[in-house]
């Protein structure tokens, strides 16, 4: 059952700015990765989803409700973390918990406690004067503290240090278990790869793949990396292996007699074989990441649309 719906979204601010044709959708229970870096269209989608601006083309809908004409009711029942946080600066980080408190109705704040301690925030302090890690842990808590059942999370790590994302990511992935829905938009792979069960790729407003993300982490083609004890097995891997097109050599380094050889996982034993007849100095598997998988679409500048099932071609 999907909870968040995205269809046939267009925004277009001129200039190749903006989103075109973006559809996807988050089921219940499911954390849905939204991977591109900062201009990509992360933020003008969500913003959508959020009943903040209105399409020009395609609709978004939190449970049903369209995000547009029903945002007053999706605002209040959602845990939305912006990207850029603007706070009121007159107000003390426990003044705004309050404030946000009253705003939904809350009386019980023993949850909203429980988040202050384990992300260590400290509200006392004014919030013109706070740190931007200070800040961003305010929102989490503010985002968090009604406990609700979805959550669109926009760059929600910005501005943590290393040892607070290790927190957050552990934190999204027992609101995972409590059965929460789950969007985090992000440009870091690791928080991504970390918690999403799926992942969409935005480039230049543009979706160019949707996949399920342990069909990539368990992709069935394998990389390995090979270093020949000498000049002489490195050629003469080339002349009997390479050239008759024995295996799929990806690449090779003449001056470190190294190759990178393409295989699967059923003829992971063949390659075995092939290589018992040449001196090593290591063979090794290069695993695939989403890092990888992404670079395919803007390291290399391709247009393609893809899936994990041919993330290694």
């Amino acid at each position: 059952m999907s909870v968040l719906q995205i269809e046939h979204l267009t925004k277009d601010y001129g200039s190749g700015r903006g989103v075109f044709d973006v559809s996807f959708e988050v089921n219940k229970g499911e954390v849905f990765g939204f991977l591109g870096p900062n201009g990509a269209g992360k933020t003008t989608t969500i913003r959508h989803i959020m009943g903040f601006s209105r399409p020009q083309q395609g609709r978004t809908s939190v449970s049903g409700m369209d995000s547009w004409e029903q945002h007053y009711i999706i605002q209040k029942d959602v845990g939305y973390l912006p990207g850029e946080i603007a706070l009121p600066e007159a107000l003390t980080g426990t003044q705004f918990i309050k404030m946000m408190a009253e705003l939904r109705g809350m009386s019980d704040m023993t949850y909203t406690d429980s988040l202050i301690k384990k992300f260590e925030l400290e509200p006392s302090g004014g919030l013109k004067r706070m740190s931007l890690g200070m800040k961003r842990k305010l929102a989490i808590v503010t985002a968090f503290m009604h406990d609700p059942a979805i959550l669109v999370l926009d760059e929600p790590t910005s501005g943590l240090d290393p040892m607070m994302q290790d927190i957050f990511i552990s934190f999204i992935k027992d609101e995972k278990e409590r059965g929460k829905t789950i969007l985090l938009s992000s440009h870091i792979f690791s928080e991504v790869d970390a918690t999403c069960d799926r992942i969409s790729i935005i480039k230049d407003g543009r979706l160019v793949s949707t996949f399920v993300a342990n069909d990539l982490r368990h992709s069935e083609s394998k990389t390995f990396k090979i270093e020949f004890a000498s000049k002489e097995e490195f050629e003469r891997f080339r002349e009997q292996v390479e050239y008759p097109k024995k295996l799929e050599v990806i690449s090779v380094k003449r001056h470190r007699n190294q190759a990178k050889v393409l295989t699967s996982d059923a003829d992971v034993n063949k390659l075995i074989e092939i290589l018992a007849g040449y001196h090593l100095n290591f063979f090794s598997e290069i695993k695939f990441t989403l890092e990888d998988y992404f670079m395919k679409f803007y390291d290399r500048n391709q247009s393609v649309e893809g899936s994990a099932a041919n993330a290694v071609n």
